[in-house]
């Protein structure tokens, strides 16, 4: 698979972002039945749950990411991902195979 990278957005409304390291691996799970986004993608985290999603705006995507929009095809129910750099703005990461 050709590198997809995308953004974790929305943790200020969860845990905040300043536990997120570089390497870090957390898991994206989609949420077809969210009632704000058809094409919500949920990311969690072992031992702390749903800490944000996949950015789905142009507003808050980081760089080359893509949107969730854009991933939901790319991947099944569930995938994972590696965080590579935490800004501000959300966590820049890297879709990864299963």
């Amino acid at each position: 698979m050709k590198e997809v990278y995308f953004t974790i957005t929305g943790t200020n409304h969860y845990l905040g972002s300043d536990f997120l390291k570089k390497g870090m691996k957390v898991k994206l799970i989609k949420e077809p039945d969210n009632e704000y986004d058809k094409e919500a993608i949920r990311v969690e985290l072992k031992g702390l749950g749903k800490i944000g999603y996949v950015a789905n705006s142009p507003y808050t995507v980081i760089g080359e990411s893509k949107s969730a929009g854009r991933m939901y095809d790319l991947m099944k129910k569930k995938a994972k991902g590696k965080v590579l750099l935490v800004t501000a703005k959300g966590a820049l990461c890297e879709l990864k195979g299963d």
